[in-house]
Parts: structure tokens; C-alpha cells; sequence
């Protein structure tokens, strides 16, 4: 029998490789997978596609939508206010919750915002969203949604990267990975104006995906200006980035090769591409007036003034008067029509923990139009039957009063679809009669992601990239799509 000396001695060269494997395997990225054996009946988007390449690549199978818009309410909007008719909330306000065992303590708080039914669907919707209400056989409200943890930064990295433990992709970095992008000469991910908090640039970052599948930030800080450079001809500018491409090559080729300055090399060249089509897909100044003020971006005198019209100076994430994210609902519209994959816009300022009356109004009034707006003009153009639109934030809040307002409640909240191949004016799921907790129809994040993905043509279980000896996917372990919404 070894004693514990004579073992570690022994067992002390296996650490040495097991430290040496974790290095092959870590640092940014990790090295270029191997390459994977494919099951003959069980194909997978695998991770030796040329990672320099965005071309765009087939789905796994017949996709319902094409793109998405994701409109990011960050802080947790109110579903009891909004989406998620509560009748005996109503009834028992001023009550107490009760305590114990399954329940939640506190004075109940009736939403004092009035509900209606609209559309054939007969959809109850607060009198906040009046422009919204307008779609509502179009929308797909999903009531019976949970995630996690009710803390902001944990629930915001969970609906945008599936975990919140550990770095990992965002969604629209796992979209690009899987389907590439229909124009070369624009971004496949574009996130505009997101937030600088609760996980920053986690949220759309690639983490060990290549670096050419994270997002171009559009607004925020570091707002775009004027790309083109006007000192020096295309070409001179393309011979100077060309000598500094092959510098750029020749310190990959000696590493290696290194995945980091790869992606470094593909975003220049997709920088240098852009200056030819994105400022003009920044300037509004070639829209009608009719379609500006169907957004309501005629309501600020910038509204056609190129890149400081479409943000204001607005920080990151900040909610913002209604003409500027109107202005970017728009640039939204402009960038999946001219080929985007995936473009997210962040509205911030729900976290209604006091003021929900005055607040909670001002947040929904500047998002009503500009969304409805959005809806109608996808609708127009024939992008809406092949666009996925979403519209929700990290978690809800809770049907119990916090002072004049509401506190954070993971268990149960709402978010909304359109478009893109889920089924038109439905509602699906459902949180008990106050609102606290999803009972029927329950939707995790990880199947909120699955069925995103399904209604791409991607399977969730293989879309997938081999990092640190595992085969991880967004899903993680989890997920399955949820088949009854879709159309």
C-alpha cells in the first residue's frame, strides 16, 4: 500500500500535464479546436469552419425567421403593469401577501394602470403601451418566464449568454457563429447604445467564440462618428492597412497562429469595408417624413442629423427622450434590411423600485411609438414574416409594494415576439393570480434561447464549439424549445 508521500510523488508529473493541457486549452479563446467527427445522422454547426470567414453559412435546417431584433428593456420591466392582466391583484390590493411557506410577504399593490382587450386575440394591455396594443394579434406575449437570480447584473448575463458564472458568448455572437452574415461589408451583431453595467461588454462580447463573431457597438460610449477619414484616399488607405495586415499575419504565423490576432485582422478589414455603406445607413436624412414620424424621430430637430441624432449624447443604456430610440428602432429596420443577422437596441431605466406611477409611464411612453413604429414598417416592407422582434428585459417585478413602487421577482415575468415565424396573437404561460410565480407554461432562459435558436434553423444541442476539452453550446446542459408558439 502507497503511503500519501510515496502517492504524490508518484501522482506529481499528472499535475504537470493537467496544468499544461488547461494552458493549451485557456487563454483567449483557446487554441483552433479539433476537429470533431461528425454522426452521420446528427450533423452539427462545428468549430472548424474558417474563423476568419463571416460568409454566410446554411442552417441546419429549414429557418422560420432570418434575423432578429432584440429591443433590451434593461432593469426589469413591470409584467404586472403591462403585459400580465392580474384581476384579483387588483381585488386584494392594500392587502397583505401572508408569509410562510411558498409564499411571498408584503402589501399587495394593485397596477393602477387600466387594462383593455384589443385585437382579436382580445389581449389585455396596459394603457401604457396604446401604440403596441394596435399589434396585438401580431404578438406573441410569453407570461410563464423565469430565470435564475432576481439581481440585475446575474439575470442580464443570464438572458444574454445563457450563464452568468463563467465568460461565455452572447446570444448574437452565437447566431453569427452559426449562420454567418448575408453582407461583407457590415457587421453580422450590432448592439446599439448598450449598457456599460450589469455585465457591460459581456453582453455582447464572443468570449471564446472568434473574436469576428462579438458585436459592433454603435452609441454608448465611444459613440460612432465620422468613419471615413478624409485625409487619405481609399487606396492609400488600403496600402497602409495592408502593410500593417501583413505585419499583423507574420506575428500570428510565428505564434502559431493565434486566434486573437486573427480576429484582430478580420475586424480591421471589416472596418476598412464599412466605411463604404455604413455611414450611409447611420444618416436618416434619406427617410420619409412619413416614415420618421410613423417612428416618431420627427420629434427632435436632429432626427436627420447622422450619428449625434440617432444618440444624443445619451450615455450607454440610458433611456433617453422617445425621438432618440426612435431613431434607433429605425437604424435597426435599416440594418437588418441591408443584411444584419442580429442587431439589439438597449432601453434602460426600468428598475421602477420607486415613482412606479410617473416613472414607469415615462419609460413605456418613450418606447410605444417607436416599437409599434418598427412593427409596421417591417410589416410593410414584407420583413416582418422572416424577422424575429423581441421585446423584454432580465426579470420582472413583484406584485407587492416596494414604498411607491415594485421590487425584483425572477420567478414569473413576461416577455413578447413578432414576426419570425412564432405563432401571431397568442399568450403562452401564465404566473399565478398575482403575478409572483410562472405555474403553467413555464419558459426558462434556456429554452427561451433554444427556441430563438430553433426559429433560426440552428439546434440548440448542436451548435457548438469545442473550448477547454468540453463541446459547450449557449444551452449549456439545458433548454428545449417550446413547440406550442411556434407558427
Amino acid at each position: 500500500m502507497l503511503t500519501r508521500r510515496e502517492w504524490l510523488q508518484t501522482a506529481r508529473s499528472g499535475f504537470g500535464h493537467l496544468a499544461f493541457t488547461a494552458l493549451a486549452c485557456g487563454h483567449g479563446g483557446g487554441v483552433r479546436p479539433a476537429r470533431a467527427e461528425k454522426a452521420a445522422d446528427s450533423p452539427r454547426v462545428s468549430s472548424d469552419v474558417v474563423e476568419s470567414s463571416l460568409s454566410a453559412r446554411p442552417a441546419q435546417f429549414a429557418p422560420r425567421a432570418r434575423r432578429v431584433i432584440f429591443l433590451c428593456m434593461e432593469g426589469g420591466p413591470s409584467h404586472v403593469d403591462t403585459f400580465d392582466y392580474k384581476p384579483r391583484l387588483q381585488a386584494d390590493s392594500g392587502r397583505s401577501a401572508g408569509a410562510g411557506r411558498g409564499r411571498f410577504a408584503g402589501r399587495l399593490l394593485g397596477s393602477p394602470f387600466e387594462f383593455r382587450q384589443f385585437g382579436e386575440c382580445g389581449r389585455w394591455i396596459s394603457e401604457l403601451f396604446p401604440q403596441v396594443a394596435g399589434h396585438a394579434d401580431r404578438l406573441c406575449v410569453l407570461n410563464g418566464m423565469h430565470t435564475d437570480l432576481p439581481n440585475h447584473a446575474q439575470a442580464f448575463l443570464q438572458m444574454h449568454c445563457g450563464l452568468f458564472q463563467f465568460p461565455r458568448p452572447s446570444l448574437g455572437a452565437w447566431v453569427l457563429y452559426g449562420l454567418g452574415t448575408t453582407n461583407e461589408n457590415l457587421p453580422g451583431f450590432v448592439t446599439i447604445n448598450p449598457p456599460r453595467t450589469n455585465g457591460g461588454a459581456a453582453n455582447y462580447a464572443s468570449s471564446f467564440l472568434p473574436a469576428v463573431h462579438q458585436a459592433t457597438r454603435i452609441g454608448g460610449t465611444g459613440q460612432v462618428s465620422n468613419l471615413r477619414n478624409a485625409r487619405h484616399s481609399a487606396s492609400a488607405q488600403r496600402a497602409q492597412l495592408d502593410y500593417l495586415q501583413q505585419r499583423n499575419r507574420g506575428t500570428a504565423a510565428a505564434q502559431g497562429g493565434n486566434p486573437e490576432i486573427e480576429g484582430l485582422i478580420s475586424s480591421f478589414e471589416l472596418a476598412f469595408r464599412m466605411q463604404a455603406e455604413l455611414p450611409e445607413l447611420l444618416d436618416l436624412s434619406g427617410e420619409t417624413r412619413e416614415t420618421l414620424a410613423l417612428y416618431g424621430a420627427e420629434r427632435e430637430p436632429e432626427a436627420n442629423a447622422g450619428p449625434r441624432g440617432l444618440f444624443g449624447g445619451m450615455p450607454g443604456g440610458g433611456g433617453g427622450p422617445s425621438g432618440t430610440f426612435a431613431r434607433q428602432c429605425l437604424l435597426a429596420r435599416r440594418l437588418v434590411e441591408a443584411g444584419v443577422r442580429f442587431v439589439e437596441v438597449t432601453h434602460g431605466d426600468w428598475d421602477h423600485h420607486r415613482n412606479l406611477q410617473e416613472s414607469l409611464r415615462g419609460s413605456c411612453t418613450a418606447v410605444d411609438r417607436p416599437i409599434a413604429g418598427l412593427l409596421t414598417d417591417l410589416a410593410r416592407r414584407g420583413l416582418l414574416d422572416d424577422t424575429l422582434v423581441i421585446w423584454g428585459g432580465e426579470f420582472g417585478r413583484s406584485p407587492t409594494a416596494q414604498g411607491d413602487g415594485r421590487d425584483h421577482n425572477h420567478k414569473g415575468f413576461t416577455l413578447w415576439m413578432a414576426g419570425g415565424g412564432v405563432r401571431p396573437g397568442i399568450a403562452h404561460g401564465a404566473t399565478d393570480e398575482y403575478g409572483q410565480e410562472a405555474v403553467s407554461g413555464r419558459m426558462h432562459i434556456h429554452d427561451w434561447h433554444a427556441t430563438l435558436l430553433h426559429l433560426l434553423g440552428l439546434d440548440h444541442e448542436r451548435l457548438t464549439y469545442r473550448h477547454g476539452g468540453r463541446e459547450l453550446r449557449l444551452t449549456d446542459t439545458k433548454g428545449q424549445v417550446i413547440s406550442d408558439i411556434l407558427a
